[in-house]
């Protein structure tokens, strides 16, 4: 099995089978994606990710599929995985973005809003993770979102889980990103 990084154009030709391999089933599927593999495929803001973090339906099919695509193709088992059903937030909201899109799959992924919450609640800061952790992907998206101040991001944090949810790292990571003029 090849290392477990991703780029942009081994998820593509990942997601181009699943897609091919939906119509065979005479199958729609919708994947609704997060964290890195948005960073990648929409953003362009990193050249790999580990995994595809989504949440999809039909969940059953996909599944089976995706662990045909990875015995097929060389790629982890868990390449395509729904870990990520524990960040989900009640106020679930999605766009297509600039996402490519299948003929028998489409992707959805959050709002950049929604993203950027999603990754402050995991706030995962350890340097050593091999894609950096979420601190490249939070910088990136305050950038993107063209926010001043922590004040503002924790409001957008909160828009999407209760206060009690965000982790106490989280608020601090923000508070010396727009101290330190990392954004």
């Amino acid at each position: 099995m090849k290392p477990s990084t991703l780029t942009k154009a081994e998820i593509l030709a990942a997601f181009q089978e699943l897609s091919t391999e939906l119509a065979a089933l005479n199958v729609k599927g919708e994947l609704c994606i997060f964290g890195g593999a948005v960073m990648v495929l929409a953003f362009s803001a990193r050249i790999a990710t580990k995994d595809v973090d989504a949440i999809f339906r039909p969940a059953q099919i996909i599944r089976e599929t995706a662990a045909k695509i990875a015995e097929t193709n060389d790629l982890p088992k868990d390449w395509l995985n729904d870990a990520v059903k524990g960040y989900v937030s009640a106020r679930h909201e999605t766009i297509e973005g600039d996402l490519p899109q299948f003929p028998n799959l489409r992707l959805v992924m959050p709002t950049p809003q929604y993203l950027l919450a999603m990754k402050c609640l995991a706030s995962r800061i350890d340097a050593a993770d091999q894609d950096g952790g979420d601190v490249k992907d939070i910088i990136f998206l305050l950038k993107h979102l063209k926010l001043k101040s922590a004040t503002e991001a924790l409001a957008i944090v909160s828009a999407y889980y209760p206060d009690n949810m965000l982790p106490i790292r989280a608020k601090y990571l923000l508070e010396s990103l727009f101290e330190e003029g990392r954004v």
